[in-house]
């Protein structure tokens, strides 16, 4: 949340912060186990077929010796597939890191990045409609996506959040105070 509040001008006022789910960390752990399920699936499937495809292994060495003397190609299948795992739970925790999602009575902010920065912002005023995207867990546990569309900008899909009902309703609180200074003040020339 360091740009949002870096980016605030002197008159803005932040009023809502949004927050990955929990079950965006079970999705990523998820997958982290699913690598880590599959290379030692492929380890077993290749000793139980070893002897059909690439010769006997003696039966009085020990699993980790087994495994030594596998064939190099299912070692590096099974690595890879390990590794697979581990880099996709890496990039979804990044993510996770580098996200800041935020409404101000002025703009919603849209930040991400680790290195390279892409922030996208619409002006409160500028948005048509806000729609939200949850499925039947999603309705079940809290979470969901909410979709933006603003004039001049399109559609704007956030990742899930949690309590996307909740942002919703802080988008139409930041519209109906930008619609409440805009009255009070004087038209431009």
């Amino acid at each position: 949340m360091d740009y949002i509040k870096q980016s605030l001008s002197d008159e803005e006022e932040l009023i809502h912060v949004a927050r990955f789910h929990w079950m965006y960390n079970v999705s990523a752990v998820f997958n982290l186990i699913f690598g880590i399920a599959l290379c030692i699936g492929i380890i077993i499937f290749a000793l139980r077929f070893q002897p059909i495809m690439f010769g006997e292994i003696p039966k009085d060495l020990g699993f980790v010796d087994q495994v030594r003397v596998l064939h190099p190609g299912v070692k590096i299948l099974s690595f890879f597939v390990f590794l697979m795992g581990v880099l996709k739970f890496a990039q979804m925790m990044i993510i996770k890191a580098t996200t800041e999602i935020g409404v101000t009575d002025i703009r919603l902010v849209y930040k991400r990045g680790l290195v390279a920065r892409a922030v996208g912002e619409i002006n409160i005023d500028r948005i048509e409609g806000v729609n939200v995207l949850q499925g039947v867990l999603g309705r079940i546990f809290g979470y969901g996506r909410v979709m933006v569309r603003g004039m001049g900008v399109g559609e704007v899909v956030l990742p899930s959040i949690e309590q996307p009902i909740r942002f919703k309703k802080a988008i139409e609180k930041a519209r109906s105070t930008a619609k409440k200074k805009n009255m009070g003040q004087p038209p431009a020339p």
